[in-house]
């Protein structure tokens, strides 16, 4: 369930963060300029991630971590100084990458065999990513309701705090399936 939380709060911000940066002041150029660097800036963190949470036994710290880097990264680009929005948005997008990569690193990790490791992988991107797949039309749901950002940014938040509940479990030093 970690990752499925994961890949929504990414599909919220590939789809909602043009907008967002857009009606707070940037032109669409600009606005569409950042979100490219947050989706540039999510590869290093994709890439480098898993290895450093595969050399621990328990991945719950990073978990954390990047969780709070995305929520706190989301918060200055809703709320902070327009300045900030080019290096606060590739921090965001190192946020994301880095939940994506640990997610599937977890899924190796805590399976005991390569069949437990597909059935983890089969079951995490089938169901997971279509329920994943509600938090964009949720988060612009929410945004028409009140007319601002607000209740979509507490939104994004709550995503982000389901997520580091499920991370307490899944990234503990504990195998999964059948000894």
């Amino acid at each position: 369930r970690s990752s499925d939380l994961q890949s929504s709060l990414a599909y919220i911000m590939f789809g909602w963060l043009p907008l967002v940066l857009h009606d707070r002041g940037l032109s669409a150029v600009e606005a569409g300029f950042v979100s490219s660097l947050m989706s540039i800036g999510q590869a290093p963190a994709a890439l480098l991630v898993p290895s450093f949470a595969a050399r621990v036994r328990d991945q719950r710290g990073f978990a954390a971590g990047l969780l709070a880097l995305c929520v706190l990264a989301l918060v200055a680009l809703v709320y902070g100084p327009l300045a900030w929005a080019l290096p606060v948005g590739m921090l965001l997008g190192a946020g994301l990458g880095g939940l994506f990569g640990l997610g599937l690193t977890i899924i190796v990790l805590r399976a005991r065999d390569p069949a437990t490791a597909g059935s983890l992988a089969a079951m995490s991107q089938s169901v997971g990513y279509t329920v994943a797949s509600l938090g964009p039309l949720s988060f612009g749901l929410a945004h028409d309701l009140t007319g601002h950002w607000a209740a979509s940014t507490a939104l994004f938040c709550a995503i982000a705090a389901c997520a580091f509940l499920c991370s307490l479990g899944a990234g503990r030093d504990r195998f999964v399936g059948k000894p």
